[in-house]
């Protein structure tokens, strides 16, 4: 896989968010994130995770209501993971790389290699 192979959703929603960095901060939920600072943006990407979390242990022995519990939250904790990259001048391509370049790999080897 490599960058060209992308998500149009992911590309698009790059590009908007790219677009709301900018704006006005009371015009913009993404723009006011970014104008707060990072530590607001890490508070709200771990806000997130603990709702997916949750959401994914009510999951477990739920219905369908609680499954798409899930998929709401982990597409908030993606949307702030993407606000985090922005805000660092980073985007999804990246690390849609690495996860391609970890295919064919050992999650025990990949795992040992980032501890060297």
């Amino acid at each position: 896989m490599s960058t060209a192979d992308t998500s149009p959703v992911l590309d698009h929603l790059a590009r908007v968010l790219d677009q709301r960095r900018h704006a006005a901060p009371e015009d913009s939920y993404v723009a006011s994130l970014h104008h707060k600072g990072l530590n607001k943006i890490l508070e709200k990407v771990g806000e997130e995770a603990v709702e997916v979390v949750l959401a994914a242990k009510d999951a477990e022995h739920g219905g369908e209501r609680e499954r798409q519990a899930v998929i709401a939250e982990t597409a908030d904790l993606w949307f702030h993971s993407l606000v985090m990259l922005s805000h660092l001048g980073l985007d999804h391509e990246g690390v849609l790389d690495e996860l391609a370049r970890r295919f064919g790999v050992s999650g025990h080897d990949e795992k040992a290699s980032r501890q060297r």
